[in-house]
């Protein structure tokens, strides 16, 4: 079951409420601080960046894909609301994180160990496009470490049910990414070659191909092909393992929705053409679930509107 809500931007968080509600103090402003590194033990590394205040209220951001941990510190208006600690970390195979072959299984333990390394014992989770499986993961693996759960545009299952609306061109890309995986990386390590030498190049492709007109509006913004231009590079850095890696997990889903026991938060865009229904088919698969569905929106409605879902999440703290 699940709530189906129109979104409503008339709760603006302030920090006076966020720091009552959450009994944490606002704190000292962080200095930026993105090029993070921590050793998993099996020897990875682990990159990840912090936004906003020191002893803010603790949410973990996963990127989608292509994306890094740099990426926020590029959103307009980050860390977004006040009274909150943004971490960032980059997922396997993307920015300063080691591939990993099963990197969403292990998903939970990573986020764990970094938590632990940052002295932090329960925080909120928030996925992203590409991010979201990897948040859900945490949902059914670790729920008593997280306050709560947000997916945000999500990817999920490659079912024909949930792939309604998707561009062709994705669609089939989830079908032949596990039997034709070799072919996927060498496409994605073609496509970081372009990222890390001319981002603009890529990031035109990516808009004539995949963008619907409600998300070319928003793309078009300075501001919002400012946060690609400096994220693609890094993106990129490890020649695309990571976005071949994840282009293999709608067809390969790996997440029991009906085990997952924490509420999950879904913002899902009704004109996203880059996961089409997959929001709504999660919202029907996870039995404690909230769903918000932005009318006539597309997937980079996330991009300007940050705010609205950190306040509904951190608001969903136990």
């Amino acid at each position: 079951m699940f709530v189906c809500a129109e979104w409503n931007k008339s709760h603006p968080a302030t920090n006076c409420r966020l720091s009552r509600t959450l009994g944490f103090r606002l704190g000292y402003r962080m200095p930026l601080n993105t090029n993070n590194t921590i050793l998993l033990p099996d020897k990875r590394q682990l990159g990840y960046a912090e936004y906003g205040v020191d002893n803010g209220f603790p949410v973990f951001m996963f990127h989608g894909n292509p994306g890094s941990r740099l990426c926020w510190g590029y959103f307009p208006d980050c860390p977004f609301i006040g009274g909150i600690r943004i971490i960032a970390p980059d997922r396997p195979g993307y920015g300063l994180s080691d591939f990993a072959e099963n990197a969403i299984e292990s998903w939970p333990d990573d986020t764990c160990k970094l938590a632990d390394h940052l002295g932090i014992e329960k925080f909120a989770v928030l996925g992203v496009s590409g991010g979201g499986p990897y948040a859900l993961a945490c949902a059914w693996k670790i729920p008593d470490r997280l306050y709560s759960v947000g997916l945000l545009g999500s990817v999920g299952p490659n079912n024909p049910e949930a792939v309604e609306g998707v561009i062709k061109s994705l669609r089939v890309l989830w079908k032949v990414a596990k039997p034709f995986y070799w072919l996927v990386k060498l496409q994605m390590r073609f496509m970081g070659m372009i990222a890390k030498k001319n981002p603009e190049k890529l990031m035109k492709q990516l808009r004539d191909l995949e963008l619907s007109d409600k998300d070319k509006e928003v793309f078009d913004k300075p501001e919002i092909q400012r946060i690609f231009i400096h994220d693609f590079p890094e993106a990129y850095r490890q020649n695309g393992i990571g976005s071949a890696y994840d282009a293999t997990i709608p067809g390969n889903w790996p997440i029991p929705l009906n085990e997952i026991k924490i509420m999950v938060n879904i913002w899902s865009m009704e004109a996203d053409q880059l996961v089409g229904d997959m929001g709504r088919y999660l919202a029907n698969k996870i039995p404690n679930c909230k769903a918000n569905f932005i009318t006539d929106r597309g997937h980079l409605w996330a991009m300007e509107n940050m705010s609205e879902v950190l306040s509904d999440l951190v608001a969903e703290k136990n």
